[in-house]
């Protein structure tokens, strides 16, 4: 079954004219499109299906600066602050709370490259604490076990993906902007080389902007534009269990698996990094950018099926701005979770947590994770098509960093003092020599 999500209304009528016109409803998009909207500008978000309907609603809903490529740190920090500023100038409740992230680990190496990025992080502000077998053994009580080591992260927290995406979406809204959903851009209209229209079913919009943050479909859409953006995606399955676990921590991680709390009584369970990859057209063509990723990670990843090139959202086909496109005929990519993954994540957390043994399976759902060649996302500008910023390949990081991701795409846009360093997220690392530098944590 899909991810629990929350629906928000639609705007009626598409404008004809905006400032600029977000591509994607996904947590990257709706935080683009606010920051943008608090600017002062007109924007229009379209989305070919519903906000935050795919990876979005379908992750863990973790906040963390905790174990981040130290490219990725300073957006994850400044993101923290974002999550806490966005519920007191709307009002909006994303579930977003500092409830601290809790790591275990038996492991003797696993704990040391966890002090090594603590050592790190102090360099630049972060808290992290690094605990005791005594410590760890303490807060990790509910395992009934005992552990060599762990980390806290005070700081870090949970979001809820369920709602977050929509409420965002929703104050865009409240600021005068207009929301699209089953409403597919099919393309760019340019003039002069530089963006003069996004091209949608519904009808065209005039802009000298457009922000593509279309999350697994984003290198399929750049290939429409003549951009190679190098991307592929694993379908990771999580599921939910129900259970009155007062005392089981909100958020707690071993390398076995993780668990999330989502309201009182529910729980979502993965296991980190495992999943399927399903074979498509696109991640054939960029297989070689992704080889010291996969052999990084080739004892979490196997393979999966056909699921890929039947959802068509990777493919290398090209497609016309006036009849139906991908997007269209499959407005929300829904894969089947792998029920032998959904298996051992809820044996797992059983052993892992005694209590658990009780708890019901609620649902279950997978969903495809965008990623790079180097882990990192990509937030810039594209030099070869004016008035075009890429926002996507978040590499299953995007749902913490959605606000920072946001705050840059609308400093670029409006030529403001950026958030962070945006050197990390060009386009141009992928397609030059350091593709293959994989992130260290």
């Amino acid at each position: 079954m899909p991810s629990p999500l929350l629906h928000i209304e639609t705007t009626a009528a598409l404008p004809r004219q905006a400032d600029a016109v977000v591509i994607g409803g996904g947590i990257v998009g709706v935080f683009s499109a606010y920051y943008l909207a608090r600017r002062g500008l007109k924007v229009a978000l379209v989305e070919k299906g519903r906000i935050g309907a795919e990876q979005s609603s379908r992750n863990w809903g973790w906040c963390r600066q905790q174990n981040r490529d130290q490219r990725e740190l300073p957006i994850s920090t400044r993101s923290l602050a974002l999550w806490d500023a966005f519920a007191a100038e709307t009002g909006e409740d994303t579930g977003f709370r500092r409830c601290g992230l809790f790591y275990l680990s038996n492991d003797e190496a696993e704990l040391a490259g966890w002090a090594r990025w603590g050592a790190f992080a102090r360099t630049v502000g972060v808290t992290t604490h690094m605990l005791t077998a005594d410590e760890a053994s303490a807060r990790g009580a509910a395992t009934g076990r005992r552990w060599k080591g762990g980390v806290f992260s005070p700081t870090d927290g949970i979001a809820n993906p369920v709602r977050a995406a929509p409420v965002v979406a929703r104050a865009v809204a409240a600021l005068g902007g207009t929301v699209h959903q089953m409403c597919a851009a099919r393309g760019i209209e340019t003039a002069g080389g530089k963006v003069s229209a996004v091209v949608t079913e519904w009808g065209t919009i005039r802009t000298p902007l457009a922000i593509l943050s279309g999350g697994a479909w984003a290198s399929s859409f750049c290939r429409q534009l003549g951009i190679r953006f190098p991307q592929a995606s694993i379908r990771s399955s999580i599921l939910d269990v129900r259970f009155d676990g007062a005392h089981l921590p909100d958020a707690l991680h071993t390398r076995d698996v993780s668990i999330t709390r989502r309201g009182s009584e529910h729980f979502r369970l993965a296991i980190s990094g495992k999943a399927r990859v399903d074979i498509t057209p696109q991640q054939m063509r960029f297989a070689q950018y992704f080889l010291p990723m996969f052999a990084k990670r080739w004892r979490s990843l196997a393979p999966g099926g056909l699921q890929g090139v039947m959802a068509g959202h990777e493919t290398l086909s090209r497609w016309s701005l006036d009849t139906q496109t991908p997007m269209e005929r499959n407005r929300i990519l829904d894969p089947v979770p792998d029920q032998a993954q959904v298996a051992l994540t809820l044996a797992r957390a059983r052993s892992l947590l005694p209590d658990l043994k009780d708890a019901a399976l609620a649902a279950s759902w997978a969903g495809y994770i965008d990623s790079t060649p180097d882990g990192v996302p990509v937030i810039a500008d594209v030099p070869s098509l004016p008035g075009f910023v890429l926002a996507a390949g978040f590499s299953g990081h995007g749902f913490g960093i959605g606000p920072g991701a946001g705050h840059l795409v609308a400093d670029i846009v409006t030529g403001s003092s950026p958030i962070v360093d945006p050197r990390p997220y060009r386009l141009e690392r992928l397609n030059g020599s350091a593709w293959g530098q994989v992130a260290e944590f």
